[in-house]
């Protein structure tokens, strides 16, 4: 059965990667979710798909500049679906505490050698104090991320995005040693996926909003689908 994750939550449904989106996931039963890390100026983990705070908050600057005290009191709700209250951006500690996941895609953007060794040693410690080590996957595009992953947090599964395929994703991820392969949609071909498969790779693929691809993609045996439409996919795919 091809599992679903939740795309920074339920994107589609709810303000991206905030706490209001992550509970509408967990309202559909989808126990699986997708979000987008980055450290505030303090080095606590924040949960944000950008660098900047233009986008989802209208406020100016990088998300590197702001203590996250002050990050957790930015309202969220910009560029996204209607939303009657603020949202927050979170601490990934709050969300541990208060989603119950069953299983968690940390994507961490590019950085710098020192700022990704900052950001998987933060995730390796919020981790191991959680006891989560055995319900997440860190991810990441980054050929620097991935790197700092394989070095400082072996025990930790690691997965590789790949968004275009001038690069051979599977070499990538295997010289990474990855477990999980975060595939864009558009270079899901059966071959590939079953070469993945066969290499030991968990082939997720991203990001799935039409009924019809969710089908297709499902019949190809993907292993899971990250959606921004949660509720609509346990439709599609469940029932």
């Amino acid at each position: 059965m091809t599992l679903i994750y939740g795309h920074r939550g339920a994107k589609g449904e709810a303000p991206e990667n905030t706490l209001a989106s992550f509970q509408q996931c967990l309202k559909h039963d989808v126990r699986r979710c997708e979000l987008d890390l980055h450290l505030s100026r303090d080095g606590e983990l924040m949960v944000i798909h950008d660098p900047t705070l233009k986008r989802t908050t209208g406020l100016r600057g990088k998300v590197a500049e702001h203590a996250a005290a002050d990050l957790v009191r930015y309202d969220a709700r910009q560029g996204g679906p209607g939303w009657p209250h603020p949202c927050p951006i979170p601490r990934l500690a709050e969300l541990f505490e208060k989603c119950p996941f069953e299983h968690w895609q940390l994507e961490v953007k590019s950085a710098s050698r020192d700022r990704a060794a900052r950001t998987v040693l933060a995730i390796r410690e919020l981790v191991s104090e959680y006891g989560l080590a055995d319900r997440v996957t860190v991810t990441s595009s980054s050929r620097v991320v991935l790197r700092a992953l394989a070095e400082l947090t072996p025990q930790l599964a690691r997965g590789l995005v790949a968004e275009y395929a001038w690069l051979d994703p599977i070499k990538v991820a295997q010289n990474h040693g990855c477990h999980l392969l975060a595939l864009n949609w558009t270079l899901c071909t059966p071959e590939r996926l079953l070469k993945a498969q066969r290499q030991g790779l968990h082939v997720s693929v991203w990001t799935v909003n039409e009924p019809a691809l969710m089908r297709r993609l499902a019949d190809f045996g993907v292993d899971s689908l990250i959606t921004d439409f949660p509720g609509l996919a346990v439709r599609t795919l469940r029932q």
